[in-house]
């Protein structure tokens, strides 16, 4: 069975995950020092360190490694017995997160569940949790799917009511994500596109007046929108600047691994949201083309997986989770090119991020799993064992 894996989504990954660490490890220094010296202050740390973020990744890495592991040996239909109970839990820690003592906040968004010195982001999970649901969800409305009554309108009420907790964080980052995943999701099981335009048309005059009303998601839009107005540029539009500096810095070759200037307090979020920049500085264009070039290479081989699925639960599946890390990196690199407003959400397999690693690492487990039972391996595989038993009758026949 593992003979059937698919080797290059593998490599991949890994090459992604441990190139992240590499990054983590360059930018993230002067941040470690300034967190650190925060926490003596504070009295929970004796001394300070420039390689904070760098050792908690590598926790991330080793056991967000692990968990890939043992998704990949799972046979991937386990999760659609698995898929109600998961979806419901990761409902229940999106309410835990409102609850006052377990609930944190970082930045503009509350999404996390922090108990003691462990922390956990629920919108992460539900990501994945989202996409077995949906994909017994839709297989059971196969016949039913493209219409309205049957198909779009309960499709719409299960995304509201599955993303509403994740929209009052709120998490404007990981909510276009689920939207994106559970609309292709329905668009390929036979979803109505008149249904599904007309639908997004509705929720969006219904739901931007409502996500205008923070304060800050209208600043963020109209950094957007006004980049070159020097108040904003100094003040809301400070981070979408310093990106922009960043990678105009790194030119077509960049400055060198670790010589990045950005990271020293100019750029926020440098290890998380915005490392796409101080990448870009120190590696330039050329190299970070190569690292663009392995997203699509990972794109590429994850709907090539769905295609080849032996059944629809393994191709929905596959899809979504393809889906997912598509639409996170192209997300994450259009706010760092300044081509979308803020959005919060980390590259994926790179950015720092525990939560995000790790659940990103089990998915792709999982759809290392149904390349293992993809339809047009094992028709090679067959094709294979049959022409090496006529080449050993034929041998034995003389």
């Amino acid at each position: 069975m593992l003979r059937r894996l698919d080797l290059l989504l593998l490599g991949i990954t890994v090459g992604l995950t441990f190139f992240g660490l590499a990054m983590i490890a360059s930018v993230s220094v002067f941040e470690s020092y300034q967190i650190t010296t925060r926490l003596i202050e504070q009295g929970t740390r004796e001394i300070p360190s420039n390689s904070f973020y760098l050792i908690r990744s590598s926790i991330h890495v080793f056991i967000g490694l692990i968990a890939m592991a043992g998704t990949m040996l799972v046979p991937y239909r386990t999760w659609e017995r698995l898929a109600l109970p998961l979806f419901g839990l990761t409902l229940i820690l999106l309410v835990i997160v409102f609850i006052p003592g377990l609930g944190a906040g970082y930045g503009t968004a509350f999404s996390w569940i922090r108990i003691w010195n462990f922390s956990l982001q629920p919108s992460e999970l539900l990501k994945l949790t989202l996409i077995f649901y949906l994909a017994i969800w839709l297989q059971k409305r196969e016949q039913e799917v493209n219409t309205l009554k049957e198909g779009f309108l309960p499709f719409a009420v299960l995304l509201c009511v599955s993303t509403m907790l994740v929209a009052i964080q709120p998490d404007l980052g990981s909510f276009l994500v689920l939207a994106g995943i559970a609309s292709t999701m329905f668009f390929v099981a036979g979803g109505n596109v008149l249904h599904m335009v007309v639908g997004a048309g509705l929720a969006g005059l219904l739901g931007l007046p409502i996500i205008l009303q923070k304060g800050y998601i209208r600043s963020r839009f109209l950094a957007f929108l006004s980049p070159d107005d020097p108040n904003i540029a100094e003040t809301i539009g400070f981070q979408i600047k310093q990106a922009l500096i960043a990678i105009g810095s790194g030119g077509f070759f960049g400055v060198g691994y670790s010589k990045s200037i950005q990271k020293f307090g100019y750029l926020p979020e440098v290890q998380a949201d915005m490392i796409f920049a101080a990448m870009a500085e120190e590696l330039g264009f050329m190299r970070i083309l190569i690292i663009i070039g392995m997203y699509g290479i990972f794109i590429w081989r994850g709907y090539h997986i769905a295609l080849n699925a032996p059944d629809r639960f393994g191709f929905l599946v596959a899809t979504g989770i393809t889906t997912w890390v598509a639409l996170q990196t192209i997300l994450n690199i259009a706010v760092n090119v300044s081509l979308f407003p803020l959005t919060g959400l980390t590259l994926p397999f790179i950015s720092y991020g525990g939560s995000s690693l790790v659940t990103l690492l089990i998915a792709v487990g999982v759809l290392l799993n149904i390349s293992m039972h993809s339809t047009q391996e094992v028709l090679k595989d067959r094709r294979s064992r049959r022409s090496t038993r006529r080449e050993s009758v034929h041998h034995y026949a003389q």
